[in-house]
């Protein structure tokens, strides 16, 4: 409604603005038109009255002074030309010194004589007036031309423009109040329609799958309105039954994926503790020197994974989040160094801009974060001819940097959205549960993961953690 009054208004005003337009130039047209015939009239009336021949040679002599006499009765000034187009008599004597106005244009004399009743009007514009002169020929008493006579006409749109001016303003208010009453019968209207849709949305914004939902009920409905009653009603019956369907399911699938979970991790350290035993088990002599030392490094490794499982089997047993976060100040470069020694690939590369970086984090958690991109970043590079991984360490204001890159097979466009979703996986085998764990364990630290990757190039995840946890 309140569009439809602003577009009327719009219409209107362009409406009224072209016909005033029209209104005034045909009132200019008929003005100059009756101006004409009245100059004329007069100029036949000196013709009968003169003693001189009716001819162009004479319409000097015959238009001496009674040329100024028609202008003064008339208001209005004219020139009068030769069948030549050259000024022979001007009502203001000045003009006769303007060199330009001597001569009528070729143009002016063609459409003069092609015109049906011998008459041709031309249109200007001076000092931002419209400007119009109209010629039409002198003829003696036996209708033969004996001149041109030339009234120039300048349109005055003053006073037109002025009750416009007026005509809007009175036309303005009236739409000013036509678009109040519009406003506010909308309102009233739209209320009225929307009061029960308003009912219908407030108990569709309290629906919750997590508690019993009410229906709705409303007196006296229009038909419209009852019909979405009764299909929302519906919908509260088949959502109740749909959510019992579903909390027993989640509950259900909440176990199978705690179950896949807790393989997966406890999965993790058995891993690098047989590569470690085998390690030691073929690099033992005991008649080396530092064997001792080895040992110790050995059985340190053994240890940290097996505290791990330890971890993770509490976890499990008290329904906990995996593992309990224990934080501590510690070395992240030195825990690094320690996760990294797990593994036997002489490609692995290790790189820290200081010696000591000292973070709050859990040492345990920290390990099967770099563990877990470092095994993936292994599985992918076994196609690769000279394959290379290279582990980072650095410290950024109040962040710790952790990154893992290889030239391996990379990720493909289409799997970067799903990479860090649980049970995905592009490998054969395991649970897909390795990233996914890797990314809560890092946004439980407020810290995050990004990873940047070139199919057949290579592959750099980006860990980020703050140095104090909160």
């Amino acid at each position: 409604m309140i569009l439809l009054v602003v577009i009327a208004s719009v219409l209107i005003s362009g409406v009224t603005i072209y016909q005033y337009r029209e209104q005034l130039d045909d009132y200019h047209d008929i003005r100059l038109e009756r101006k004409e015939e009245q100059i004329k009239q007069s100029i036949n009336y000196v013709l009968k009255k003169t003693t001189y021949p009716q001819t162009t040679e004479n319409l000097p002599m015959i238009f001496k002074n009674e040329i100024y006499e028609i202008a003064d009765v008339q208001n209005v000034y004219f020139n009068i030309y030769d069948l030549e187009g050259g000024l022979i008599r001007s009502s203001r004597p000045k003009f006769e010194m303007d060199s330009i106005s001597n001569c009528l244009d070729a143009e002016v004399l063609n459409n003069l004589d092609t015109s049906a009743n011998h008459r041709y009007v031309e249109e200007n514009t001076a000092a931002g007036d419209k400007y119009k002169a109209s010629y039409t020929y002198i003829n003696d008493s036996k209708f033969k031309p004996i001149g041109i006579l030339n009234l120039p006409y300048f349109e005055d749109p003053s006073f037109n423009d002025m009750e416009l001016r007026e005509f809007f303003i009175r036309l303005g208010w009236v739409y000013f109040f036509m678009l109040l009453s519009a406003i506010g019968l909308a309102y009233f209207i739209s209320k009225y329609i929307t009061r029960s849709l308003q009912t219908i949305s407030d108990m569709m914004h309290k629906t919750d799958l997590t508690k019993r939902n009410e229906k709705i009920f409303i007196e006296d409905p229009s038909e419209e309105i009852g019909k979405l009653v009764d299909s929302y009603n519906e919908m509260i019956d088949e959502l109740g039954a749909s959510a019992a369907k579903l909390a027993r399911s989640e509950r259900e699938q909440a176990w199978r994926e705690m179950a896949k979970q807790v393989a997966h991790e406890i999965k993790n350290p058995l891993t690098p503790m047989r590569l470690s035993v085998q390690s030691f088990q073929r690099k033992f002599d005991p008649n080396d020197p530092e064997i001792d030392k080895k040992v110790t490094e050995y059985s340190k490794t053994l240890i940290q994974q097996i505290d791990t499982m330890s971890n993770i089997a509490s976890a499990f047993s008290n329904f906990a989040e995996m593992p309990a976060q224990q934080n501590e100040t510690l070395n992240v470069v030195t825990i690094v160094k320690l996760a990294l020694d797990i593994f036997t690939e002489k490609y692995i590369h290790f790189i820290a801009d200081e010696e000591v970086i000292i973070a709050k984090l859990d040492r345990t958690q920290l390990i099967r974060v770099v563990t877990n991109l470092v095994k993936n970043a292994i599985q992918a590079v076994p196609e690769v001819e000279s394959p290379r991984i290279l582990v980072t360490v650095a410290s950024e204001g109040n962040e710790v940097k952790i990154s893992v890159a290889d030239n391996g097979i990379g990720i493909e466009d289409g799997f970067r959205d799903k990479i860090f979703e649980p049970k995905f996986t592009t490998k054969s085998s395991g649970m897909g549960l390795g990233l996914g764990m890797v990314k809560n364990i890092v946004e439980t630290y407020k810290g995050s993961i990004s990873f940047t990757s070139h199919p057949g190039k290579g592959t750099v995840f980006m860990v980020c953690f703050p140095r104090e946890h909160q």
